[in-house]
Order: structure tokens, then C-alpha cells, then sequence
């Protein structure tokens, strides 16, 4: 009985590694979604509850983890050696930080949502852009303005200019979601007429 279930375990936990595996080519987004579809339906499911364009929702898991579930903040370190605790609570798909994904939960009352789960991840990301426009006044395709709030946090959005790491991590999400996009252009057809498929 003991043996039967280390090996359920074993078997759940190479099941669900497999599942949340990093896709094979994050620089593409037909790719992406060629290799999960039902990441498709998940990310097409945020943009219409959210009005989140999907090459932007995916841009910002590119920077944030580069679609790793487990991703966290590297330890700090003490004297450039000892491990030591890490600069913020952030973590997976979205890195988002454990107040905001409490008030996330809250607001759209899902209370099992976890952010290692990419379904949940992107319904995340629409909710902040969602959100962003309405209390900042951003346009939910400027993919640019949109990750400075990102990053930033609505409060210290205002001082985005003064903070140099922040206009460049926007940059490149620019450049990502405008590749994103242009990639999906040629795949979203097929992604939609696959809308029956449940696995």
C-alpha cells in the first residue's frame, strides 16, 4: 500500500512537471501555442473578460519568468556568498507579489487561483491591465506604458522616468508583444478553428 502510493506521487509529480514544462520556442508565439493550445484558449479567455490583447499578455510572461512556473527572484547574498532571503515575494508565471495576488483573488473571487498555474497567470495579467487603464488612464494596447505600471505598481507609476531598469524592461516588452503579434497574425485562424479541442 505504502509502495502504491510513492509511486502515485512519483507519477503525479512527473505528470504535472511534464504539463508545466517551459514551451520549446518562447520566442514564438504560434509556436507557443502549437505546443499548448489550451494556453490559447486560456490567454483568448483573459482578452475577452479583460479586453488584454493575448501578444501582450504573453510578452509579459516573457519577461517576467520566460514562461518558467516555478520562477522566483535569484537570493540576495551576503557578502557576495552566503545565500540570502530574496528581494521580493514574486513568483511564477506572472512573478506576480503575494499582496497584489491576494487582491486579485479577492476581487474576482477566486480563491484557489495559484500563480503557478498559466490559466490563472494570464487572468492575472488582463485583471492589472484592466485595472492600469482604468486607474491610470492607459490604453490597454500600449504595451510599452502598460508594463511601466507593471513593474512599476499604480502608486509609483509616476516615477517610472527616473528609474532606468524599468524603460528598458518596457522597451523590450514592446519589441516582444509587437513580434508576438505579428507572429499571431499568421496562426490565429488555425488556433480558432481548433476551439473544440479539449486536450
Amino acid at each position: 500500500m505504502i509502495l502504491c502510493k510513492k509511486i502515485l506521487i512519483v507519477f503525479l509529480f512527473l505528470f504535472l512537471s511534464a504539463c508545466s514544462s517551459i514551451p520549446k520556442n518562447t520566442q514564438n508565439s504560434c509556436a507557443i501555442f502549437e505546443e499548448r493550445y489550451l494556453w490559447y484558449k486560456h490567454a483568448k479567455a483573459s482578452y475577452e473578460k479583460w479586453g488584454a490583447p493575448i501578444h501582450l499578455q504573453l510578452a509579459f510572461v516573457k519577461k517576467e519568468s520566460d514562461f518558467n512556473w516555478l520562477a522566483k527572484p535569484p537570493r540576495q547574498k551576503l557578502f557576495k556568498v552566503i545565500p540570502f532571503k530574496r528581494p521580493s515575494s514574486s513568483f511564477g508565471y506572472s512573478q506576480a507579489v503575494k499582496g497584489t495576488w491576494e487582491q486579485y483573488k479577492k476581487e474576482t473571487k477566486n480563491p484557489l487561483a495559484t500563480r503557478a498555474r498559466f490559466k490563472d497567470s494570464v487572468d492575472f495579467i488582463g485583471w492589472y491591465i484592466n485595472k492600469t487603464n482604468k486607474i491610470l488612464r492607459i490604453s490597454k494596447n500600449d504595451a510599452y506604458k502598460q508594463y511601466l505600471a507593471y513593474y512599476k505598481g499604480w502608486g509609483d507609476y509616476k516615477n517610472y522616468s527616473k528609474d532606468n531598469k524599468a524603460i528598458i524592461y518596457a522597451k523590450s516588452v514592446k519589441d516582444m508583444a509587437s513580434k508576438y503579434r505579428k507572429q499571431l497574425t499568421t496562426c490565429k485562424k488555425n488556433l480558432d478553428k481548433n476551439k473544440y479541442i479539449i486536450f
